[in-house]
């Protein structure tokens, strides 16, 4: 009787799975808008328009009139992280109350929920050190793992619990993780190239010191690396008969390429401008989820094969052994 009261107490609250599935994808878009909102704060010069941290002055936890703008928009930024906090703890919440429990999905929303905490110090400590481009870089680049936990944890809600199966040859997984790669090296370099441009988040903070001619060019040059890679995959996967799904990510994922290479271009040729700056922050977000994708179409999860029953078990152990 105890044991039944405990069950029904367990699922008083039941969360479905496209209720989990709903708050993971938030996760995802609420990640790609705190990038976004952050390129907003650098782009506007108002990185620190709230001087101090966790504070926003000495004397204040909130902007003042006196900070005018830019106060405003810094502590706008700083807001939506509580955003952030609420969305990734109300789906580890939901993760906890699921059922039935995948197996990782708790574990990758307890580290969306960590991922959080982390950039908001990370955050303080980039005001504290007045903007460096190294910690705006680090900043950054957390936040492209934070949108890989959230589409794992996203993906992985409604996947079946037995081993991941491969959908295409070796070869071609091979070429996948190269891609995969190179993309995540062309997000690394353009993180260098911003923190050698102009737009540094406040008049007074300084710039890494390359020269931004040549990075760019090797930012340019891993980007044709990029385009080629997911060409020859895309053509790939069509010639050894992939999965529809294989080969409409990989398309997808040509396709935001030429789409940001596009505005990285006009950005560059046409002196930086803010919104083409920030068009560019978002389509960074874009490859990057676009690659996953493709990644996590190259393999399924299948049924975990059924343990047999203890009736069955004990039948099995009782049956007569052959003379």
């Amino acid at each position: 009787m105890r044991r039944i009261c405990a069950v029904k107490r367990s699922v008083r609250f039941p969360v479905s799975t496209a209720l989990l599935r709903r708050l993971a994808y938030a996760n995802i878009v609420a990640n790609v808008a705190i990038v976004v909102t952050g390129g907003a704060v650098r782009l506007t010069a108002s990185g620190l328009g709230c001087p101090t941290w966790p504070r926003c002055t000495d004397e204040s936890y909130t902007t003042t009139p006196e900070m005018g703008v830019h106060g405003v928009i810094e502590f706008g930024n700083r807001l939506l992280t509580f955003v952030l906090v609420l969305i990734a703890g109300a789906t580890l919440l939901a993760a906890l109350l699921h059922r039935p429990r995948r197996r990782g999905v708790v574990p990758l929303a307890v580290a969306v929920v960590l991922g959080i905490v982390a950039q908001a110090v990370i955050g303080g400590i980039t005001v504290r050190m007045q903007l460096h481009p190294s910690i705006v870089g680090i900043h950054f680049v957390v936040s492209m793992l934070l949108l890989l936990a959230s589409y794992a944890l996203w993906r992985r809600v409604d996947e079946p619990d037995g081993p991941a199966v491969p959908l295409v040859p070796a070869s071609i997984r091979t070429l996948v993780r190269i891609t995969v790669a190179a993309s995540a090296a062309v997000i690394v370099v353009g993180v260098a190239v911003t923190g050698s441009g102009p737009h540094a988040g406040d008049a007074d903070a300084v710039r890494n010191g390359l020269d931004p001619e040549t990075i760019s060019q090797v930012h340019a040059d891993l980007v044709f690396l990029l385009v080629g890679l997911s060409l020859a995959l895309w053509l790939a996967l069509r010639a050894v008969g992939a999965p529809a799904r294989s080969v409409r990510a990989a398309g997808v994922l040509l396709l935001v390429e030429l789409a940001q290479g596009v505005v990285g271009f006009v950005q560059y040729f046409t002196d930086l401008p803010a919104v083409l700056v920030g068009a560019h922050m978002l389509g960074s977000c874009l490859v990057w989820l676009a690659t996953l994708a493709v990644l996590w179409s190259i393999r399924e999860r299948r049924p975990a094969p059924t343990p047999p029953t203890e009736a069955a078990a004990r039948r099995e152990t009782a049956a007569p052994v052959p003379a």
